[in-house]
């Protein structure tokens, strides 16, 4: 996937906005996948990603994080947790399949078809520089910025 180039997309944006791909003026674009809103390890995430804004806008990288829920509970979840970035909805899964993020999953003993935990950092031109699927939360976020550092260094 790296070196693909992302189309154009647009989805529904917490604070009552529009996302749209090409708007993002940023040197670079975290976009990070999680299955739902206020769950143990998703909660973790954003807390992380929240944790370190300062330092991923400091080096001219933008975050949004993408599920499937609505608005209504996006924007419960990023006020509770205090969330710096945006929170877009994708219920219809068409982001989601454009970076191939859904998958079948084991949730108690059933099979489900959900979001793999994915991170994708994007460059000013929507192309993927930088993928990781199946992510394992803790230290992620740290991990990410880490490899935005590396290549602005």
């Amino acid at each position: 996937m790296s070196d693909d180039l992302i189309p154009d997309f647009e989805l529904a944006s917490t604070g009552n906005k529009q996302f749209r791909l090409s708007d993002v003026k940023s040197r670079y674009l975290v976009i990070f996948f999680y299955p739902k809103d206020d769950t143990p390890g998703c909660t973790s995430e954003s807390q992380q990603f929240r944790d370190l804004y300062p330092e991923f806008v400091q080096i001219g990288c933008e975050i949004v994080g993408i599920s499937r829920d609505n608005l209504k509970s996006h924007d419960k979840f990023r006020g509770k947790y205090d969330l710096p970035y945006d929170l877009l909805s994708d219920s219809d899964e068409v982001v989601c399949e454009l970076f191939g993020v859904m998958k079948m999953k084991n949730m108690y003993g059933k099979q489900v078809r959900g979001i793999e935990r994915s991170t994708f950092v994007l460059d000013r031109d929507g192309k993927v520089y930088k993928a990781w699927r199946g992510v394992k939360v803790p230290g992620h976020a740290e991990e990410v910025l880490a490899f935005i550092k590396s290549v602005t260094a």
